[in-house]
């Protein structure tokens, strides 16, 4: 009677888990990213204000490697302002600082 009812996957769980956590850590970025880029041209995407001090022009893709994993970010391009993000250091392509200010930001638990 000892027959197990439920089997677990433990390898399959952990890659699961281990690409939520990325994914999430690349989906907070670029959204900090985009409220950034919403400061810079005081305006948010297609809003039409007077006090506009630039406009958007697309984004171009960057590789950032972090401890969950290499991921693809979205950079905004600008046009009347130069985008310089407080997130990501300029040139900088691997970054763990980043991480760990997300999650003291956001109140989580540390994953390691």
């Amino acid at each position: 009677m000892s027959e197990s009812i439920v089997s677990i996957n433990e390898e399959s769980l952990r890659v699961g888990i281990k690409e939520l956590v990325k994914n999430t850590v690349r989906d907070v970025i670029n959204e900090l990213l985009e409220q950034e880029a919403d400061e810079l041209v005081n305006a948010g995407r297609y809003e039409r204000t007077a006090d506009r001090e630039a406009y958007r022009s697309g984004h171009y893709k960057r590789k950032l490697v972090t401890s969950a994993g290499e991921v693809e970010l979205d950079v905004p391009k600008l046009r009347g302002a130069t985008f310089q993000t407080a997130v990501i250091e300029r040139y900088r392509r691997r970054e763990t600082s980043v991480e760990e200010a997300i999650i003291v930001n956001l109140n989580l638990p540390r994953f390691r």
